[in-house]
């Protein structure tokens, strides 16, 4: 059977101890019903598999074509399972220990320049069936480019953190951690613009007898909320009308262009951490090539010897 007992106890684990989101339990799941099913078909079982056996088992998932972060996430899902089955002394020895990945490639995902941002911003104003989708979009797209939220974080903002004209939203991440983060003077005015409709629409909806809705934005589907997948859509449509190539934008880019547009024009690496909720500064390290490019362009602007060849032709 690919769902094997170790994987439900890996990951009521993770829930419990590590407090890890839907998504990321999600994700190892999938992973890890992936490499149970592999060995299932090649008569194994994960539990007495060896290094050489979780080596052949990556050599197939390059042979799939998989891209190289697919296969570095695999392995750390497989590795994150065999240590907890050896923490928890389901088996004496780690098969995945010595094991070293593919690694991820350090290209930073692909972002947008400050211009396709603002043409994406542009866009959400102008574009949706009516007034209100406008406003909703806006407010979405604002408060993405403005925070580098994740999009499950954004698409499930309760309302009741946007009240009172706030400077700074308070956002519940992976694993139920709080932070803060600064809302800009754009995104506080599209707040403002969406909540006027919006309360507006649920004052009518409450005298047809509806209850409220606990989201910034509602919906009538089974979340109650804006689907990640309506968000995905939505922002493809945007691209479109600004002219920018559809593949380069989903909400992952724009949380990637925060970051490097806050690194580009001077914020610091641990500050850009808090505000993205990365747990390790490690991740956040992605973005150092941009900071890099910054203090090399400061160097040669700047620094004494840099124009000094172009002195000595004087």
């Amino acid at each position: 059977m690919s769902h094997h007992p170790w994987i439900a106890l890996f990951l009521d684990a993770q829930a419990a101890e590590m407090g890890a989101a839907k998504n990321t339990l999600m994700a190892y799941a999938r992973d890890l019903k992936d490499f149970a099913q592999w060995a299932e078909n090649k008569n194994l079982s994960i539990d007495t598999l060896g290094q050489q056996d979780v080596e052949a088992y990556l050599v197939h998932c390059d042979a799939q074509g998989l891209a190289q972060s697919t296969r570095a996430r695999r392995l750390s899902a497989v590795k994150q399972l065999y240590r907890f089955a050896f923490d928890d002394r389901l088996r004496g020895d780690n098969p995945a220990l010595r094991i070293k990945g593919p690694g991820r490639t350090g290209q930073l995902p692909k972002t947008l320049s400050e211009a396709e941002v603002d043409g994406l911003l542009q866009a959400a104003r102008s574009h949706g069936r009516g007034a209100a989708d406008r406003l909703r979009n806006t407010c979405l797209m604002e408060l993405l480019y403005a925070t580098g939220l994740r999009v499950t974080e954004l698409v499930s903002l309760p309302v009741a953190a946007t009240r009172g004209d706030p400077q700074l939203l308070m956002v519940r991440g992976k694993g139920g951690k709080e932070r803060m983060v600064p809302l800009s003077p754009p995104a506080q005015s599209a707040l403002r613009d969406w909540l006027d409709h919006r309360d507006r629409a649920e004052d009518t909806a409450r005298q047809k007898g509806l209850p409220p809705s606990p989201f910034l934005f509602p919906s009538h589907g089974k979340d109650g909320h804006l689907t990640r997948h309506r968000f995905y859509l939505l922002i493809k449509e945007l691209a479109v009308v600004a002219g920018v190539s559809p593949s380069k934008v989903t909400p992952h880019t724009l949380r990637h262009a925060f970051a490097t547009h806050l690194l580009a024009n001077g914020a610091d690496l641990r500050a850009i951490q808090t505000l993205l909720g990365h747990a390790d500064v490690a991740t956040t390290e992605i973005y150092t090539h941009v900071l890099e490019e910054r203090l090399r362009s400061l160097v040669l602007t700047h620094h004494p010897l840099a124009d000094a060849s172009d002195r000595g032709k004087g």
